[in-house]
């Protein structure tokens, strides 16, 4: 691997910005040069649907590599440089724009793009898709001109949105296609805890309802009718229907793809030369190829794909796990689901409640409620395998962190 000198990563996001500096890390001699299609220093995301639009930070606030950004590392930064092929033969990309850079070794980081719905393009006036900072300040100025919001999707996108929007005094309304929302990523106890919240707080929630129509009306404002029969009108619509796999060059390229980057364990792609990682990929998961898109994965996984380009030998190994914060609610999920499990209940103090599904005497997953350090210890419970007794997770005087160390 003493042939490493140029290790390019295309992609500006947590997966592509871990990647390099992880690869700098791992070889400092080499150059390592991030791409990044928006204009300015990776940022972290979540805060986007959150505090972002609340207007209690800004993106430059929340930088992945801190105040130094990533040339503190010693990385080069490409802003505004898309890439829009790939010559594997030459090893080298081709950026919009005709520029054509060369690599020893490629990291694909290309994250997923939103999934539209056809009768609300991304850009039609009054309609939006927030994936970026650029999104997000867009949106924030017409939150605070606006007066009616109407998200589609009631996931974790959506759900954030709605919350701030409420926060800010706008009328929200959510629909679902989905008999409950969070329908992916929670379970019943905790998706009724935090449809109540949002009732609380004003939110109509609309669940088991599909959109039939969309129209304009005459003030600007947009008129969307559902299948029911009935009609719901907004001043703006955010739409939060999930995402797809931003894996149209890897595919062009000729890189083995299926709804995702194929990779392998060590995150390198059908072409020995390039890896890639983050939202964009498909890796071998408990039960096969599978996708994930939250944070954590995507910096772990950019992690290894940016330290083996660089020459290591690390297999990816995780459990996946996800956070929102809505309100006074702060929901994480952590571990991989399995049909069969059994289903343990603990409840906290104030709002927080813990959800514990096990199989085998053995933790595999966990959703919490206000328990960020019940779930702590709950990941150290999952990723070691200890053994559990279910009276004792049941039990709130019964510390989690006495089974860690059995």
């Amino acid at each position: 691997m003493n042939n490493i000198h140029n290790i390019l990563i295309v992609g500006g996001g947590p997966a592509g910005t871990f990647a390099a500096l992880a690869a700098k890390q791992q070889k400092p001699a080499a150059s390592v040069t991030l791409l990044s299609e928006e204009h300015c220093e990776p940022y972290e995301k979540p805060p986007l649907s959150k505090a972002v639009l609340l207007g209690k930070i800004s993106p430059n606030d929340s930088l992945i590599a801190g105040p130094k950004g990533v040339a503190g590392s010693g990385v080069i930064l490409e802003a505004q440089a898309r890439c829009t092929a790939i010559d594997r033969s030459s090893h080298s990309v081709l950026l919009q724009g005709g520029r054509r850079l060369r690599y020893d070794m490629l990291v694909l980081a290309t994250g997923a793009i939103a999934r539209e719905i056809p009768q609300l393009p991304v850009d039609m006036p009054g309609v939006h898709y927030l994936r970026t900072e650029a999104h997000a300040r867009v949106l924030k100025s017409e939150l605070k001109a606006n007066r009616k919001l109407l998200v589609i999707g009631g996931g974790l996108i959506g759900l954030e949105v709605a919350a701030s929007a409420a926060e800010l005094g706008l009328q929200t309304t959510v629909l679902e296609v989905a008999p409950r929302i969070l329908m992916r990523v929670c379970d019943e106890e905790t998706s009724a805890v935090v449809h109540a919240a949002h009732q609380q707080r004003g939110v109509d929630i609309r669940v088991n309802t599909a959109l039939s129509s969309i129209s304009r009306l005459a003030d600007g404002r947009i008129k969307v009718g559902l299948v029911n029969g009935t009609f719901v009108t907004a001043d703006l619509v955010v739409v939060g229907v999930g995402s797809v796999p931003n894996d149209s060059v890897a595919a062009t390229a000729g890189l083995q793809v299926n709804d995702g980057i194929i990779i392998d364990e060590y995150c390198r792609t059908s072409d020995p030369a390039i890896f890639a990682a983050g939202d964009a990929v498909r890796f071998p998961g408990p039960k096969g190829l599978i996708r994930l898109e939250n944070w954590r994965h995507a910096q772990d996984q950019g992690v290894v794909a940016g330290s083996n380009a660089a020459g290591a030998d690390i297999p990816y190994v995780t459990v996946p796990s996800f956070w929102s914060e809505q309100y006074d609610l702060y929901i994480q999920g952590i571990g991989w689901s399995a049909n069969g499990s059994t289903r343990i209940r603990r409840v906290l103090g104030g709002d927080g409640s813990l959800s514990f599904h096990v199989r085998d005497n053995r933790l595999v997953f966990v959703m919490g409620i206000n328990a960020q350090r019940d779930i702590a210890i709950a990941r150290r419970l999952i990723e070691r395998s200890v053994p559990v007794e279910l009276t004792a997770l049941s039990d709130p005087s019964q510390p989690l962190s006495k089974m860690v160390l059995g």
